[in-house]
């Protein structure tokens, strides 16, 4: 069967369920996934339960009911079928959503979706979700700008610069239904409908353009010296959607031959964005900068929040994502304020730091990301953080850039290969990747992972012989 195929497939069972309750994971790809599903099934007249997770765990487990409604997984589930075995999970009340590696359970066979069965490694869950919900009804088109939002938030677009394949297709679909508008060639930098432009660029890293990246003044005095319009006549910033075309253009050109003055090339500096034309609220006017918001909700332990933002509510619960997001942001500079002062650890392939309990495991990732740009790029950070609710576990969160990646190097492999030889679970993407392990064993691991991409390393150079 085709991917086409077992969405409709899938779309039956959930239409025959009754009840069911939906078990997602809490970022912006698992929220988005919720939020499609429930919208569709509540047009379908049938009632959901949600119920978001960290991860599925021991521990988490609990929070599943054990009633006899159907329970359906998105953007979890595939690596922890085990799991739903011991809870007692019948597999025929079960469905997967998902696009992480699967692991399947000798004995048992959970109906499932996933999109690396048939080699779609660009297509989030909520891509799948919506897919999916489209097999219930064509008036779940309109839920096609969520999938976008997922997948873009889940780095779907990243390598490419854009989204790709089936994920490509439901973008496509959102702009039939005029929930979506596909800018072809912008500025690939995230807060292009928020941030003032000089910030916009001080805070990218993809591309690392020397002189403005991580520098704020240096992006002021570089579009200065163009003399394009930065200020709105009553004073305040424009953001780049704001930027006059000609200024753009001038301002695109500019950089182009930064990058080439350095000796490096230009080829990432425009993306594909995703913008929804009937959105009144400015941090929601595109994807990565509502996915932002999402993340702000998830990983301060509000998903519900975001889950109702994107089933349309922009009141008290917008507001309380703002107050979230303000809090999450200034949690992060701190956060990148003390790796820089404290400093990593270098070993031959990646750099090291571990924050201890001084911030929640939740946002080491992102810290992650934004000291990279800051550090030595040519090597993957690896942060680690104490759990609260488990002192014998280990958060570790992995980053790298795109540089790395088409040289060889694959988080996802390396964290799940060092997480077989330590015990945890691990998993992610090539640029992304995050694991929990015994904190007894933190050393050992990080010298697992060190190894695993040394390996890498030198499979690249083989093949670059």
């Amino acid at each position: 069967m085709d991917l086409r195929s077992d969405a409709a497939a899938a779309a039956d069972l959930i239409a025959d369920a009754g009840e069911v309750t939906i078990v997602s994971h809490i970022d912006a790809d698992g929220i988005c996934s919720e939020a499609i599903l429930s919208l569709a099934l509540g047009r379908a007249g049938i009632p959901v339960r949600p119920v978001f997770v960290r991860q599925l765990e021991p521990m988490t487990m609990g929070a599943i009911p054990k009633d006899r409604s159907f329970k359906l997984f998105t953007d979890l589930g595939s690596g922890q079928q085990n799991l739903l075995v011991e809870h007692g999970l019948p597999e025929d009340r079960v469905l997967i959503l998902d696009h992480h590696v699967g692991q399947p359970v000798e004995g048992h066979k959970y109906r499932e979706v996933n999109a690396l069965s048939y080699g779609c490694e660009k297509l989030s869950a909520s891509g799948i979700a919506y897919l999916v919900a489209r097999e219930l009804g064509e008036e779940n088109g309109d839920l096609a700008r969520l999938a976008v939002i997922g997948n873009v938030g889940d780095m779907m677009a990243r390598t490419d610069l854009g989204l790709i394949g089936p994920a490509r297709e439901i973008a496509e679909d959102g702009v039939r239904h005029g929930t979506v508008e596909v800018v072809k060639k912008d500025l690939n930098c995230f807060g292009i409908s928020t941030r003032p432009v000089h910030l916009c660029l001080a805070y990218s890293d993809d591309p690392f353009i020397p002189g403005i990246t991580g520098n704020p003044n240096g992006a002021l005095q570089f579009l200065q010296r163009l003399g394009v319009t930065l200020k709105h006549p009553s004073g305040r910033w424009l953001a780049w959607e704001e930027v006059p075309q000609e200024d753009k253009r001038r301002v695109i050109s500019a950089l182009a031959q930064q990058l080439l003055s350095h000796g490096r090339a230009p080829d990432r500096l425009l993306a594909e964005a995703y913008l929804f034309p009937r959105e009144t609220v400015k941090p929601l006017r595109n994807a990565s900068e509502f996915a932002t918001v999402l993340n702000a909700c998830g990983r301060w332990a509000k998903p519900t929040v975001g889950s109702h933002i994107c089933k349309g509510d922009r009141g008290i619960h917008y507001r309380e994502a703002e107050r979230m997001l303000t809090h999450h942001r200034g949690m992060i500079r701190d956060l990148l304020q003390f790796i820089l002062e404290k400093g990593v650890t270098e070993l031959s392939h990646l750099q090291h730091i571990h924050v201890g309990d001084r911030f929640p495991d939740t946002i080491i990732g992102i810290g992650a990301g934004m000291a990279l740009s800051k550090l030595n790029r040519n090597k993957p950070i690896l942060i680690m953080a104490g759990m609260m609710e488990d002192p014998l576990v280990t958060k570790v969160s992995m980053r790298t850039n795109e540089e790395m990646v088409q040289r060889g190097t694959d988080l996802q492999q390396a964290i799940v290969e060092a997480t077989a030889e330590v015990g945890g679970s691990g998993g992610g993407h090539r640029i992304a990747a995050g694991a929990y392990v015994p904190k007894e064993l933190e050393e050992r691991f990080i010298h697992c992972v060190n190894r695993r991409l040394e390996g890498q390393d030198a499979r690249a150079g083989q093949g670059h012989r």
